[in-house]
């Protein structure tokens, strides 16, 4: 499932041990050779007489070797082991290639953190699971999506269905448990009580956590392909319906502690309450004025459209706890909601801890020079919030096209802001508020070889999952050595995408085994599984990327994707 970068190729241990068998082979008759020079002067014997019988003897011993040789050539090579072939060997050199096929041959989910709600493992009695372990129920599966709470667990499998599990969802029963059917879901978010679920034709679903609520709680009534038929939901959930014009629908949806928002195919953005118990008060829904007090008449969960940002066109929200993002198409990024640790990118004001009207993160003030920076992605989690920032370098007002070697050329980075008392910043630094971006240096400004362009190439996020103290960045690497793409990973010069953890380990959850945080973004070491695996030195654990491997009986295009929630972390493979 998971693989590693750092290994010897065969072709380089042959070599080595081609060296190794050349120093320490010496020719026969060496040593008393040298013995016999030493002492040629020191005898009593004649000269000519010792080298005399020298040479008898080395010609007697070169016939008789000979004659062995000849008549029991067959048993000599056969009491010789042959040589291995190492062309195809480098499997045997590390857990890393066992990593690998586990993904290809069955696909499944690893969990490990906070498990005192049975959500990383229902059946285990640990309080905390150290290293990813394996979710048996998943075992063979492909989700389109997953989601942790520090109480619960849920999941969308491939045919769009709703899986839940852990003691918030039942008590009595905390084994995953299919709940909401038939409406072929996409995606999901979790607030403090209730899940708000993404279907393929738009339709945003929200129902709560508790299965005592989805049961006990009013179930709309749903229609049939059957004529003349229909029935009750079998379980309760709403219906979130915001204002859409004509063709237009919800294309993607991010979720805090008490509030969700909905981003549309035209690239509006719309806020919701999503909580049964608090009604968001940290501006987080990003209309100016609103809270419980002047909310409007009607259901608590009415959908507000965001209408501060209706001059751009959005392209991506992300939200933390209590605060939120949203990404133009302009690379511009807006922020809103609480600011107490600094995570809208703008100075802490006591006096003021949030802003309810999204404002504009000066992302080109952090570049000095001829550079033109764009946002490309965002992500939001706990009080963190983190940009991807492509820079390129363009013209200076004095300067002459011909002496800059480097026009053109872009410098990726991360960029950071929020709470790092647990190193979640991943700067290297614990810091409470840090209300400036800071850059995020062991992931910024990497470059890469590529074989296809034949020069350097930036090495930019690919994924980033932000938990409520820790972090993993999933980095955009080339994961073939001959930059050709296959959907295949079978050769061995296939790899994974590089992973990094840092942040908050009070639970385990960066998989290190340790319960120290990480103020810097580190490796950490794929999962073993059996005996074999064990004795073998630990490989880096990588991501897999888009391949084709089994899920069940059939053949499916999949790939890994991280998950970082409440002091929980997860790498599940997704259709």
């Amino acid at each position: 499932m998971w693989t590693s970068r750092g290994r010897q190729s065969a072709t380089s241990l042959a070599i080595h041990a081609s060296r190794r068998l050349a120093r320490d082979s010496r020719p026969v008759g060496a040593s008393w050779r040298r013995y016999y020079a030493s002492n040629g002067n020191q005898g009593s014997s004649p000269t000519w007489f010792r080298n005399s019988l020298g040479v008898a003897g080395l010609g007697t011993a070169a016939y008789l070797g000979y004659e062995y040789a000849t008549s029991n050539r067959s048993e000599i090579e056969s009491s010789v082991e042959p040589v291995k072939d190492l062309t195809n060997a480098t499997e045997d050199f590390g857990s890393q290639f066992a990593q690998k096929k586990r993904s290809v041959k069955s696909p499944g989910v690893y969990v490990w953190g906070n498990n005192a709600y049975k959500v990383v493992d229902p059946r285990s009695k640990d309080s905390v699971v150290k290293t990813p372990r394996r979710l048996a129920y998943f075992d063979g599966q492909v989700l389109r999506d997953l989601k942790l709470g520090e109480q619960s667990g849920a999941a969308i499998t491939e045919n769009g269905d709703l899986v839940q599990w852990g003691k918030g969802f039942s008590e009595t029963d905390f084994k995953p448990t299919t709940t909401l059917t038939g409406k072929n879901l996409t995606s999901l978010c979790m607030s403090h009580d209730r899940l708000i679920t993404l279907s393929s034709d738009g339709t945003v679903y929200s129902l709560p956590i508790a299965r005592d609520d989805q049961l006990s709680g009013r179930k709309l009534s749903e229609g049939s392909w059957v004529p003349f038929w229909s029935g009750s939901a079998s379980v309760s959930y709403r219906k979130l319906q915001p204002s859409l014009k004509m063709g237009e629908r919800v294309t993607a949806i991010a979720g805090g502690i008490d509030h969700a928002l909905l981003l549309t195919s035209s690239g509006r953005v719309f806020s919701v309450a999503s909580s049964s118990e608090n009604y968001p008060s940290f501006g987080q829904l990003g209309v100016p004025g609103l809270k419980w007090a002047t909310r409007p008449k009607g259901p608590v969960d009415a959908c507000h459209e965001v209408s501060v940002l209706k001059g751009s066109k959005i392209i991506q929200v992300a939200a933390g706890d209590y605060h939120s993002l949203a990404l133009d198409n302009q690379g511009n990024v807006y922020a809103f909601g609480d600011n107490s640790f600094g995570q809208l990118g703008m100075e802490f004001d006591p006096s003021f801890p949030f802003c309810d009207t999204p404002i504009m993160v000066p992302i080109r003030r952090l570049y000095r020079g001829p550079y033109l920076p764009k946002a490309t992605q965002i992500a939001a989690g706990g009080a963190n919030s983190f940009i991807a920032v492509d820079a390129q370098r363009i013209l200076g007002s004095n300067e002459d096209p011909s002496t800059v070697r480097d026009l053109g050329r872009i410098t990726a980075d991360v960029w950071t802001c929020g709470r790092g008392i647990w190193g979640a910043l991943g700067n290297g630094k614990w810091t409470h508020i840090q209300d400036a971006l800071t850059k995020v240096k062991p992931l910024s400004g990497l470059f890469e070889f590529d074989e296809r362009l034949k020069g350097l190439a930036p090495i930019r996020l690919r994924d980033i999952s932000v938990g409520t103290t820790h972090v993993a960045a999933v980095m955009d690497n080339n994961p073939q050595m001959d930059s050709a793409s296959t959907d295949t990973l079978s050769e061995a010069d296939a790899w994974g995408y590089d992973v990094l953890w840092w942040g908050g380990n009070e639970h385990f959850q960066l998989g290190t085994g340790k319960r120290s945080n990480s103020s810097k973004p580190i490796y950490i070491n794929a999962p073993v599984e059996g005996k074999s695996e064990a004795e073998k030195q630990g490989a880096r654990l990588q991501i897999m990327p888009s391949h084709k491997g089994k899920a069940g009986s059939r053949t499916v295009k999949m790939e890994q994707r991280v998950e970082c929630g409440r002091h929980i972390s997860a790498i599940y493979s997704r259709v």
